[in-house]
């Protein structure tokens, strides 16, 4: 295994439990412990996570980072797929989609692929990669590619989007905080996701267990702009209590 794919497992493992050991990492990995520290390192300075006696911990408060699209897409993925199939409920026969360009989205539309009666409005690229040989209708927002997030954005993308109005939007975000709302780390993609949930009837936020407590650099939008929450696991009380004080129906 190459140091790089070793540090991106290491990197799922730290999102999903939140705390790693060396001695464990080291004995799974079959390397040495000065490795894993040396990984652990490279984490920290990426703000990833805090190194303590024998280990470390996920940085939770804070998710800025604009992190690459095959980088996102490889993260949590039996969670992003188990969200996914509670999704694809919604999708109606002749449903109108807006889809963002997250991952989890993506895992979505997949499982829709050999549907005709489906449209989808969409600025993701990857999106129009995965699908363009399905049966879906799919509608390409237009706008500059950012090759970061493999999304397409600007005036173009907006005008576009504000054309249609649709029956679903399907979005994802980069945390949230029961104060501060909805996140995300980039205001481009921001301002794209909101012209989204306006052109929509319903608003459906898939979001997996590593966003909740999260801050980021954007607010997305309010608590009370969300219909329904689909989710890989119960929430805590005091997110459920928070999302019941908005109507928003929670799915898991």
């Amino acid at each position: 295994m190459l140091p790089r794919e070793r540090l991106e497992i290491i990197k799922e493992i730290v999102l999903k439990e939140k705390k790693v050991y060396v001695s464990k990492l080291s004995e799974k990995f079959n390397v040495t412990e000065e490795t894993i520290r040396r990984d652990l390192e490279k984490l920290e300075l990426q703000g990833i996570v805090t190194r303590s006696y024998g280990g470390a911990i996920l940085n939770s408060e804070k998710t800025n980072e604009d992190i690459p699209f095959y980088k996102r897409s490889k993260t949590n993925i039996e969670s992003k797929q188990y969200i996914a199939m509670k999704a694809v409920e919604f999708i109606k026969e002749g449903s109108t989609i807006v889809a963002d360009c997250s991952s989890t989205v993506l895992e979505t539309l997949k499982l829709i692929k050999d549907r005709k009666d489906v449209t989808i409005i969409t600025n993701s690229v990857e999106v129009l990669q995965e699908l363009n040989q399905s049966e879906l209708n799919i509608i390409s927002t237009g706008g500059s590619l950012k090759q970061r997030s493999l999304s397409l954005q600007g005036p173009i993308t907006q005008n576009t989007i504000s054309k249609y109005n649709v029956d679903i939007a399907f979005v994802s975000c980069k945390g949230m905080d029961k104060e501060k709302g909805i996140l995300d780390s980039n205001e481009t993609e921001a301002e794209i996701k909101r012209s989204m949930i306006k052109q929509s009837n319903k608003v459906i936020l898939l979001i997996d267990h590593t966003k909740y407590d999260k801050t980021s650099f954007v607010k997305l939008f309010d608590y009370d702009n969300i219909d329904y929450i689909i989710t890989d696991g119960e929430p805590k009380e005091e997110w459920m209590n928070l999302f019941h004080s908005y109507n928003i129906e929670v799915i898991y």
